[in-house]
This record gives C-alpha cells, structure tokens and sequence, in this order.
C-alpha cells in the first residue's frame, strides 16, 4: 500500500517557518491569512506548514535578493 506524499511530509509550525525566515510568527499566520502560503489546520485548530512548500517559498525568495 502507498502513502501519498503529503502524508509523510513533515509539517512545521508557524515557529519554525518564522526562523527559516527571520521573521515574527504572527508574521507568518499573516501570510497564511492572505494566501501567501498554504497552511493546514490540526484538530485543535492551529496552522501548519509543509515544510517543501516552505522551502520553495524561502528559495524563490533568497534568489530574487541575490539575483
């Protein structure tokens, strides 16, 4: 049986997308409420992050500021 990939995909909380990015968390649930980057919501409600779309997000932006 396989797993889609989404499933085995670590998930990062808004702490740790807000480190990658030096930035404040609630910066972070900002973009998410904006549609700047797509989040999950557990059961208890919090958001969560996949961490490729995080890493995509962070690449794209690290190219435009040396390109």
């Amino acid at each position: 049986m396989s797993v889609a990939p989404e499933a085995t995909e670590r998930l990062m909380t808004p702490g740790e997308v807000a480190a990658m990015f030096r930035v404040d968390p609630k910066t972070v649930t900002r973009w998410a409420a904006a549609g700047r980057i797509g989040s999950i919501r557990t059961p208890g409600g919090h958001r969560r992050f996949r961490e490729s779309e995080v890493r995509t997000l962070l690449d794209g932006l690290t190219s435009e500021a040396h390109g």
